[in-house]
């Protein structure tokens, strides 16, 4: 096929496909974004839109400099929501805010562990306090349509009144429409490989075996990202391979149509978001809590997994949901890279640029990224000068040492049997934990003397895993 020149094509279109491609064809380039109407696979339309910073923090992403850069690059971004939901609708057409909840409660409950859910609380207070970020302690009897079963109450709650939340599903329909009405393209298909000839990218192979050429292309297709660079063997062993963190979410209706105002949700928990409700219109709520690693993205949910994310919902929010109508179940496949950290910058080919490997944050990191990549698409010094220890030809970032990997290992492991309420004698915790302890221990020794992978990987090894480990260990070593 023949097909017109563009300055550049953005494939992906998700959060950050599409608000990178609104800012490019803002800034006067000629893009194309490629990707299925439908979205399949995609972490934004499960997403929670939880414009959260504070209330993700874990001790974990404390816990090395290159933690501390991400929490600061979550912080910024936070700040680029007003003004992106004030542009998007005038380019869009549609004044509707993208705004449905304001403000935040974090609370600790007597559902998860000590180790896990009370570090964590105790490391968002901590971190708030060294922001100095306003925020209230508040008494969770005192809350407004919180009603939990009483051997899961809440102990103790915090009021974070600058995190707030946003509808995802119209967030992308905004971007659909104000990037056309700028005059981008929207092309449904789905891309199979990028194009190089020698070391320069010239555009990218569709599935109907069509080429579409090329100045530039942004490859932002979320978990999906790295088997577009299969062709360029070379480059793709030197970026951390990525694995799905697939995770199930629903909209309920509440049977007497009260939501709560504001986000309500747990601290995060054994390897996965903590559990949230976030309000959207008209007597809906999404609620969603489940991240579990797979080697490949899912495209439907598991009915243990949505058994488990609605039995925490009606026990530790509101018993009442038992009788809200369910209106869907989404599914949603979120990019982990090996290290943990994203995956931002030139691929190792000139005119050749990733953005993805956002793990739980695309959707709020999406203006700041957007930012990013087009001022690196343009061939200027990007503002964001932090992000370049997240370009994705790297050596492994560590975000802990080996013996704080294996032990956070071991505590979500733990914590998970306590979230699935296991009854088992007294003794058998601590034999349970010195014998997972040895075994992740073991694990990440033979896998690489010093480079070991975060716990939710080592957690969920497989053999695919640990070859894709291994060749990427090895192209560093």
């Amino acid at each position: 096929m023949s097909a017109r020149r563009q300055d550049v094509i953005v494939v992906g279109n998700g959060a950050v496909g599409a608000s990178i491609s609104f800012e490019l064809q803002r800034r006067g380039f000629a893009v194309t974004r490629i990707g299925r109407r439908t979205r399949p696979y995609a972490a934004s339309l499960a997403a929670g839109a939880m414009l959260g910073c504070f209330g993700e923090v874990t001790e974990s992403l404390l816990a090395s400099d290159h933690g501390r850069a991400k929490l600061d690059m979550d912080h910024r971004a936070r700040t680029f929501w007003p003004e992106w939901d004030q542009q998007l609708s005038e380019d869009s057409g549609d004044e509707t805010s993208l705004f449905t909840a304001h403000g935040t409660f974090v609370i600790l409950n007597s559902a998860g562990s000590r180790a896990v859910d009370s570090g964590n609380f105790h490391a968002i207070e901590r971190t708030l306090r060294e922001y100095d970020e306003p925020y209230e302690t508040v008494d969770p009897e005192a809350m407004d349509w919180l009603t939990p079963n009483d051997l899961t109450r809440s102990l103790r709650g915090l009021f974070l009144p600058g995190e707030h939340a946003v509808d995802s599903h119209r967030l992308l329909t905004k971007l659909d429409e104000a990037f056309v009405r700028r005059g981008g393209r929207l092309l449904d298909d789905e891309v199979t490989a990028v194009q190089v000839d020698g070391d320069r990218a010239t555009g990218v192979q569709l599935a109907s075996g069509d080429v579409l050429a090329a100045d530039q292309v942004v490859v932002a297709a979320g978990a999906r990202s790295l088997t577009l660079l299969e062709n360029l063997p070379e480059v793709l062993r030197r970026i951390p391979p990525m694995v799905s963190g697939y995770g199930v979410s629903v909209l309920a209706e509440t049977e007497d149509g009260r939501v709560p105002s504001s986000v309500v949700r747990t601290p995060n928990r054994a390897f996965a978001c903590g559990l949230h409700c976030v309000p959207r219109a008209d007597g809906v709520v999404y609620l969603g809590a489940t991240n579990i690693i797979s080697v490949r993205p899912r495209q439907h949910a598991a009915i243990g997994d949505l058994q488990f994310l609605l039995g925490c919902a009606v026990d530790q929010l509101h018993t009442n949901l038992s009788e809200a109508s369910l209106r869907s179940v989404q599914v949603g496949n979120r990019p982990v890279p090996a290290d943990g950290f994203p995956l931002v910058g030139s691929a190792g080919v000139q005119g050749l640029w990733l953005a993805t490997g956002t793990y739980r944050d695309g959707l709020h990191q999406s203006p700041l990224l957007a930012q990013h990549v087009a001022a690196l698409v343009e061939g200027k010094v990007s503002e964001f000068d932090f992000l370049t220890a997240f370009g994705p030809v790297r050596s492994p970032l560590a975000g802990a040492t080996r013996e704080q990997v294996v032990a956070t290992t071991v505590e979500h492991m733990m914590a998970t049997g306590w979230e699935y309420r296991w009854n088992v004698i007294p003794e058998w915790p601590p034999r349970i934990e010195r014998h997972l302890g040895r075994h992740y221990a073991a694990m990440v020794d033979e896998l690489h003397p010093t480079f070991t992978p975060p716990a939710e990987l080592v957690a969920a090894m497989t053999d695919d895993l640990r070859v894709a480990l291994t060749r990427y260990y090895a192209a560093w070593s």
